[in-house]
């Protein structure tokens, strides 16, 4: 991590992040020329399924931070947080290996992780604000493995060079492009979703001819790591609403090891992130496996997200029914 300076605790944890993840490029990168990285080996506490290389970059982890700063380890594979170092000072959330479900199908997969000021005991860790966090970003296994990452003073790009097993910083202050053509959503779900976000996408879906005046393109990955990738190169805006299934009332993404990290990310990129109407750097962290609506991308889309929920509920529906492409 050329080029950074940042306390010699939380450069260690940085560092110690980034020979795991250099570990687990190279073997993601040896695909079915090692051991089944794909392969179902249960269910993590929110009944995600889980991969073997979900449990192995745990571990991976886990084991790289244990006689670090890192004074508690909270894991989206794990049921809770444990300790890592009686007397460290910092606390660590991570999304070890997010994208699993794409492993065998050759997408960018990533880590996710989010660092704290450590408490008294874990649960005032990180049941505590958004806004607490000092460092949060991705490493992102793909043609390139990246890792993007903040310090609450703008956004930094390294790239891994595959020869010296190194990460060089490629880019300074990384910011959100303005203006894009681009939304990510899982339109499988279109007939589950609340009405302001069904006319928001109706707005988008209908292109040139609709009261955007000019088209869109769709964009589905389903690779949160990939998503957010793709939006600091050239803009756009994602979308994860709750809906009207069973469990996903909140959503399916997870606060501490997902949307709190990239929220702060995004922001200091200059774009924003809310849960479909309100802020996520307002929020407060209230469990460990806590979900959450999420919104993010190029600012004017997740602003005009939230002017559709302002909506008043008959006005909504009238725009809902009128321009609605998939209507039932």
């Amino acid at each position: 991590m050329d080029g950074t300076e940042i306390p010699e605790a939380l450069r260690d944890v940085m560092e110690r992040i980034c020979a795991t993840s250099v570990d687990l490029a190279l073997m993601i990168a040896r695909g079915d020329i090692g051991q089944n990285l794909g392969g179902a080996v249960g269910f993590n506490i929110g009944g995600d399924g889980q991969k073997a290389l979900d449990v192995i970059a745990d571990e991976a982890f886990a084991n790289a931070l244990r006689d670090s700063a890192v004074r508690y380890y909270a894991s989206e594979e794990q049921d809770t947080a444990v300790e890592l170092n009686q007397t460290g000072t910092l606390a660590l959330a991570i999304d070890p290996l997010d994208g699993s479900s794409n492993i065998e199908t050759n997408v960018s997969i990533g880590t996710i992780f989010a660092i704290f000021p450590a408490g008294e005991d874990a649960d005032s860790s990180f049941l505590r604000p958004v806004s607490d966090q000092i460092a949060g970003g991705y490493v992102i296994y793909g043609p390139q493995t990246c890792l993007v990452v903040t310090f609450g003073a703008g956004v930094l790009k390294f790239t891994l060079d595959p020869d010296s097993r190194k990460f060089r910083l490629t880019g300074r202050n990384l910011q959100v492009p303005p203006q894009t053509n681009e939304f990510a959503i899982n339109s499988s779900n279109y007939h589950h979703w609340p009405a302001p976000i069904r006319a928001f996408i109706d707005d988008l879906v209908i292109g040139a001819d609709g009261p955007r005046g000019r088209p869109f393109n769709m964009r589905w990955i389903a690779s949160l790591v990939a998503e957010t990738h793709r939006i600091l190169t050239r803009g756009g805006v994602f979308l994860y609403p709750g809906d009207d299934r069973k469990g996903y009332a909140r959503g399916r993404l997870r606060m501490l090891y997902e949307c709190a990290p990239i929220a702060f990310l995004i922001t200091q990129a200059g774009g924003g992130a809310t849960d479909s109407v309100d802020p996520i750097l307002g929020q407060q962290i209230t469990s460990l496996h806590m979900r959450t609506p999420f919104v993010f991308g190029s600012i004017e889309k997740v602003i005009r997200v939230t002017t559709y929920h302002d909506l008043p509920e008959t006005e909504t529906s009238a725009l809902f029914g009128k321009r609605g492409l998939f209507r039932s």
